[in-house]
């Protein structure tokens, strides 16, 4: 049968698995929207749910030519992902709970649907994994070493262009003001909303593998570059005009702004492949 042939069929038993699948996973999902919506680290997951369906969307043709032929190994991939809920729950551990509703989904796709469409769909299902928020004890151990090494590189930067800084630590020390490189300027946050943002760009408008692996590994070089830079601009600054070049407003509009030009250095590396391939 075919995946149209297939839907028409089976609607009240996929009905009642999306009918169940809303029963178990309610709450979870609620309480990871939340954390989209108070935690601007994932701000980018509202986005993301929509993101994979234009990328299912994208191989339409694929789909309705594809042929389904339900495989047992879905069953196993289900079982995995009901195991990683209950471990979750257990631990009252929000992240491995809501990676079992990817893994489910996967599994699902599989046993119902076979082989060739979870092929066809892996890309979509895997990207859904970027919603996720990640356990803050692996972010913070993340942003630690990112946050030394911008600082270390930005003290470098700053020391070759002629300005008095001291390092300890993530603090920068000028002759007039003291600094505290924060998390925010770790480069994690622009790592995970670029990786997330790159992904798509990747998987839209480039078809060959060797760009798409290209482009996703650079969203952490590029990320890290731009918040170094970011951190070299504001130390400057407030050894000239003080604390105010560094806080408020200033200090905002600088996080968007190296966003910004991490966007564009992604689209210019995108549009280079392109020439090259």
């Amino acid at each position: 049968m075919t995946l149209v042939q297939t839907l028409r069929t089976y609607r009240f038993e996929l009905l009642v698995l999306v009918l169940l699948l809303g029963a178990v996973y309610h709450s979870i999902v609620y309480e990871m929207i939340l954390d989209w919506k108070k935690d601007d680290n994932y701000s980018h997951g509202f986005l993301v749910p929509f993101i994979a369906a234009y990328l299912a969307y994208m191989r339409k043709n694929d789909l309705l030519a594809a042929v389904v032929r339900p495989c047992n190994a879905g069953l196993a991939v289900i079982a995995m992902g009901l195991g990683v809920l209950f471990l979750g729950w257990l631990a009252t551990e929000y992240f491995t709970m809501r990676t079992s509703l990817v893994i489910i989904m996967a599994g699902s796709v599989l046993y119902l649907l076979g082989l060739e469409v979870f092929k066809i769909l892996l890309a979509p299902l895997c990207y859904l994994l970027l919603m996720v928020p990640i356990p803050y004890i692996i972010y913070d151990a993340a942003a630690f070493p990112l946050k030394l090494f911008v600082t270390k590189v930005s003290v470098l930067s700053m020391k070759a262009l002629g300005i008095v800084v001291w390092q300890e630590g993530n603090i920068l020390m000028f002759p007039n003001i003291t600094l505290e490189v924060a998390d925010a300027c770790s480069g994690l946050r622009s790592i995970m909303s670029l990786l997330a943002l790159g992904a798509a760009y990747a998987f839209v408008l480039h078809s060959t593998t060797r760009d798409r692996v290209i482009l996703i590994l650079s969203t952490l070089p590029i990320a890290v570059f731009t918040n170094c830079l970011r951190v070299i601009a504001t130390g400057i600054l407030a050894q000239y005009y003080g604390s105010a070049a560094a806080e408020g407003f200033f200090h905002e509009f600088a996080g968007m702004f190296v966003f910004g030009a991490a966007v564009v250095m992604f689209v210019a590396l995108g549009s280079s492949l392109k020439r090259w391939s």
